[in-house]
């Protein structure tokens, strides 16, 4: 009989062994599969590419590498001799076809105040012609001289954005050209992460979700939301071969991974003494609303279990 005891005791402590074995499993699966994170996260950030609108040799660069700038801030100067020299041109003629506005003008007016057979009408209406002529010419002196100096205030280039100067390789003598890109600024108003998560977590995933950020080498995580999530990536087989037929990959049946979705996590505050770098590491965890990791039920996780399972073995 004592024996008899003995072994139900020990099948009993074997059967709670095995259940606490079974709920670690089933925890450390949801926690390292089947919830919504992943290590895989990476800071990004937009960058302005900076052109001038005008050609012309650079008489003076205003920035240094990774210095911030204001939006507004001047970059760099342009020589600006050619240019003014355009706006004094410009304003000569403009000068020159007001008089001549004012002169036809005021004959176009005699003519219209001289009554009888003196100043027939078809001479009145070649005069009204003329003033008209006169008037869009000078008109169009107005124009060019308002191009010419917007083109003299265009030799001052300056930022369009708030941000960091990064990777410059300008100096004073430069020559540069319109519409060519020879500065570059980090938007620091832009900042997000994207969280390449496997394609088995985005079912539980949803837009607005809130998200914990913890970079790599800083103790402070951040927190954002999930802003969108891509709704598609580049495929291997889609592209064609030399013959213009599709070229398939071979499928290894006994492994298939699952593939990275892109989800984008605005973040909702930067610290200010925060050193925020595009390329950064980061680990992205979808979490609850009082920022605590979200975990799935044992059913749903058991159920995923299975299902990455299928995925592993190849099952079709």
């Amino acid at each position: 009989m004592f024996a008899y005891a003995n072994r139900l005791v020990r099948l009993a402590i074997t059967l709670i062994i095995l259940l606490v074995a079974m709920v670690v499993a089933v925890v450390l699966w949801d926690y390292y599969t089947a919830s919504p994170w992943t290590r895989n996260g990476q800071v990004r950030a937009q960058v302005a590419n900076i052109a001038p609108r005008i050609s012309g040799q650079i008489n003076e660069v205003r920035v240094h590498d990774n210095q911030f700038v204001h939006k507004g801030d001047i970059l760099y100067v342009i020589d600006p001799f050619d240019f003014q020299v355009k706006v004094d041109v410009a304003t000569a003629a403009v000068n020159e076809r007001r008089a001549d506005l004012e002169f036809k003008t005021s004959q176009f007016e005699r003519r219209q105040q001289i009554s009888g057979v003196a100043v027939s009408g078809e001479e009145k209406q070649q005069f009204e012609a003329v003033a008209e002529q006169a008037e869009a010419q000078y008109a169009a002196a107005l124009a060019d001289l308002r191009q010419a100096r917007i083109n003299l205030e265009r030799t001052e280039v300056r930022s369009s954005i708030n941000g960091y100067i990064t990777n410059l390789t300008m100096r004073s003598g430069d020559y540069a050209n319109a519409g060519q890109v020879n500065i570059q600024i980090i938007d620091t108003d832009s900042y997000w992460v994207d969280g390449y998560f496997e394609e088995t977590k985005i079912h539980a995933i949803r837009t607005g979700d809130p998200v914990r950020l913890d970079l790599m080498g800083f103790h402070e995580p951040l927190f954002g939301h999930v802003e969108s999530i891509t709704r598609g990536i580049a495929s291997n087989n889609a592209t064609t071969s030399t013959q213009g037929l599709p070229a398939v990959d071979p499928v290894y049946t006994w492994v298939r991974l699952a593939q990275r979705i892109p989800v984008r996590v605005h973040i909702d505050r930067v610290p200010p003494d925060l050193v925020l770098a595009a390329g950064m590491t980061s680990t992205v965890t979808v979490v609850s609303a009082a920022g605590n990791r979200r975990h799935m039920s044992i059913r749903d996780a058991l159920r995923h279990v299975g299902d990455d399972i299928q995925h592993l073995v190849g099952h079709r």
